[in-house]
């Protein structure tokens, strides 16, 4: 019998076997890929925006999202003390230590230096096994069970039993990257709830057909905004229109609020898109009428491509009941003013979000109602730990969701290795 297995040679799996390893703990890493990471070597675009330059608390808050559900337990609660115990500084020191530089960008996101999500995985591959966990690649893991002694693994090719188990397998997002969802069914077969899994950062589709028309466009620092049971919703960031709809961190981020309103009510959900979100109304009124004072014979269209892209400016024009060729100086002062409200409050009909194919996280996971925040020990299986995406915790693009694997990976490694006492068991 080993000491530990960890099913997932994923960012949370990884960090796991090594935080274990430290712990004087041999750990055997079942990973189904022929290579570690997948999913990661595909984040931030192929860059890795592996962590976000704020403290444990901040990072905590930015979990925050929907509403939970009456009596469920809150992501932010959930996560502070594995934040605390494994922090964003703590991860950046990580990988600058093992002589991977990194650069922070203006909004807070944390990447290697040399922008390559390959030199992240290298690294914790190479620190794991230098500890002495053996990955074993091409080895999925297709049925676990309790047994007295701890757990039993079934592969493909052979049984393993293990006196304690970290389930790191990831979610559902991507899965080309081999992400199956097979942890959820591991974790029902051992007694845990698990809460439906959903698409999050994820693209949304919207009602109106002009949107095929700006696909590939792309907006800087734009602001949605929405209201979900009266309470008012709004993401900043930069964002990019789709064949369907609208895509990119601000989209992706809003997401997150609306996937499970659209799940529960099939019901479309109005947004409104303020694409000069540096100006308040009254300043993007001031603005457009000393621009179109001063460049009185080019057309609307023609200004507004000066400060948005061309084919946007168009479209607004065309909803605002802007003529082509109308001159700026022709205007009527109404029309101005409907121009500018189209601007701040550009009105889309969210009526989905594309596949959890196309999702960047997985909304939805085991319970945390059933898992215990200061080791991410299972309250119902002793024995049983959890890491990762596999858990109901999703946050926002950012960096969010990796430093949350590094954390709770940190955390259920060290927790696995620690001996067990008669007062760990849970009743």
């Amino acid at each position: 019998m080993i000491d530990l297995c960890i099913i997932g040679a994923g960012p949370a799996g990884l960090m796991a076997a090594i935080h274990a390893a430290r712990n004087h703990a041999q750990a055997t890493i079942l990973e189904a890929n022929p290579t570690a990471g997948r999913k990661l070597l595909i984040t931030g675009g192929g860059r890795c925006n592996f962590t976000h330059a704020g403290s444990p608390d901040q990072i905590a808050r930015a979990f925050e999202g929907p509403p939970a559900a009456k009596g469920a337990v809150r992501q932010e609660r959930f996560l502070r003390h594995c934040l605390h115990e494994f922090s964003p500084d703590d991860a950046r020191e990580f990988f600058r230590s093992r002589g991977l530089p990194e650069t922070v960008e203006p909004d807070g996101c944390v990447f290697p230096a040399g922008n390559q999500a390959a030199e992240v995985r290298d690294v914790l591959v190479a620190e794991a096994v230098r500890l002495g966990a053996h990955i074993q690649y091409q080895a999925k893991a297709i049925d676990v069970a309790a047994t007295e002694g701890g757990f039993a693994i079934q592969t493909q090719s052979r049984r393993i039993a293990a006196s304690r188990l970290i389930l790191a397998t990831g979610g559902l997002s991507y899965p080309q990257t081999g992400s199956t969802g097979d942890g959820y069914r591991f974790a029902q077969q051992l007694g845990h709830a698990v809460i439906p899994p959903k698409a999050a950062l994820v693209p949304l589709v919207v009602q109106e057909a002009w949107v095929r028309d700006l696909a590939g466009v792309a907006l800087a620092d734009v602001k949605i905004r929405t209201a979900l049971d009266k309470r008012a919703v709004v993401v900043s960031g930069n964002m990019l229109f789709t064949q369907r709809g609208i895509g990119g961190p601000a989209a992706q981020d809003l997401s997150r609020y609306l996937t499970d309103a659209l799940f529960e009510t099939r019901r479309s959900i109005p947004i409104e898109i303020d694409v000069l979100a540096g100006l308040d109304e009254l300043q993007a009124d001031r603005h457009l009428q000393n621009q179109f004072q001063t460049q009185a014979k080019k057309t609307v269209s023609n200004v507004l491509s000066e400060f948005l892209p061309r084919q946007l400016a168009l479209t607004l024009c065309l909803l605002a009941g802007c003529g082509r060729q109308t001159q700026a100086g022709q205007l009527p002062g109404e029309q101005r003013r409907q121009l500018v409200r189209t601007i701040k409050r550009l009105p889309l009909t969210v009526t989905g979000v594309e596949s959890i194919a196309k999702a960047t996280v997985t909304r939805g996971g085991v319970s945390l109602a059933q898992i215990d925040p200061r080791t991410m020990e299972s309250k119902v299986r002793p024995g049983l730990f959890f890491a990762g995406e596999v858990i109901d915790l999703d946050g926002p693009c950012g960096g969010y969701n990796l430093q949350m694997c590094w954390s709770t990976g940190a955390l259920a490694g060290r927790s696995a290795a620690r001996p067990r006492t008669d007062g760990d068991a849970h009743v």
